[in-house]
């Protein structure tokens, strides 16, 4: 047996001599057992790690995303089976929910609305004479509205007439039957019924630029007489009925 075990020593030495074969140790081999036991521990703890998924997982907006279009889908064929005034609350609802204090965004643009009453005042005229056209919508409107006034008597606004600015309009049927204008102050802001006094006034005012002159009838108390001939005094319409009936008698 020595022999052989020296007969193989002498190949290996010429064997590696000769180039072909390198000297190798091995990573097994270990002085004692408490040693082997350790290292096979280091290598499960390392071969567990090396088990773990290194891919970094996606973010929170790529998976509400993708759960978004999932729930989307059996909600398009939920609304598609809808009819149209369904969808529609179904969509408001949603609407107002989910997004609340923007529903002043639904209300409708109201800065170009007109109601009667702006296009009267739009096409309104003092005096409306048989040659006036009424050309438009809102002129035959103006014009039907005019129709309906009593022009016998007007009502007066004294609230600037220290500044010589009298407002003057005819008046509607309420007031006609309440007697304001005839047997009450026709101060708008007057209610006196004693010693009133009838006063014709030449009443000038402009009107689509064109500055125009009507005479009118009033019938004032006292004090708001006082405010009417504030700047300049004017003609009592009784005197002047006076007169009349006196050349009449003459």
């Amino acid at each position: 047996m020595a022999s052989m075990s020296d007969s193989n020593e002498t190949q290996m030495k010429e064997i590696r001599q000769a180039g072909h074969v390198d000297e190798y140790d091995s990573a097994f081999d270990y002085d004692s057992e408490h040693e082997r036991k350790l290292a096979k521990r280091r290598d499960l703890a390392s071969s567990s790690t090396d088990k773990r998924p290194t891919a970094v997982k996606a973010k929170k907006n790529v998976f509400t995303e993708e759960y978004s279009k999932n729930e989307a889908i059996p909600q398009r064929y939920h609304q598609l089976g809808l009819d149209a005034y369904a969808r529609h609350k179904l969509l408001i609802n949603d609407y107002i929910l989910y997004y609340k204090g923007a529903t002043s965004l639904l209300q409708r643009d109201t800065s170009r609305d007109r109601t009667d009453l702006d296009v009267i005042r739009e096409n309104h005229k003092f005096l409306w004479s048989d040659d006036d056209v009424e050309a438009t919508w809102g002129q035959r409107m103006a014009k039907k509205y005019y129709d309906k006034l009593f022009k016998e008597y007007c009502i007066a606004d004294l609230s600037r007439f220290k500044e010589n600015k009298i407002a003057l309009r005819w008046r509607i049927e309420k007031e006609v039957v309440d007697g304001k204008g005839q047997f009450v102050c026709g101060n708008k802001t007057c209610s006196e019924k004693e010693a009133l006094r009838s006063w014709e006034v030449n009443f000038g005012y402009v009107e689509d630029g064109e500055k125009k002159n009507a005479l009118v009838k009033l019938r004032l108390c006292p004090e708001c007489s006082f405010k009417l001939n504030y700047r300049h005094k004017r003609k009592e319409a009784k005197k002047e009925i006076g007169r009349a009936s006196c050349r009449e008698r003459v």
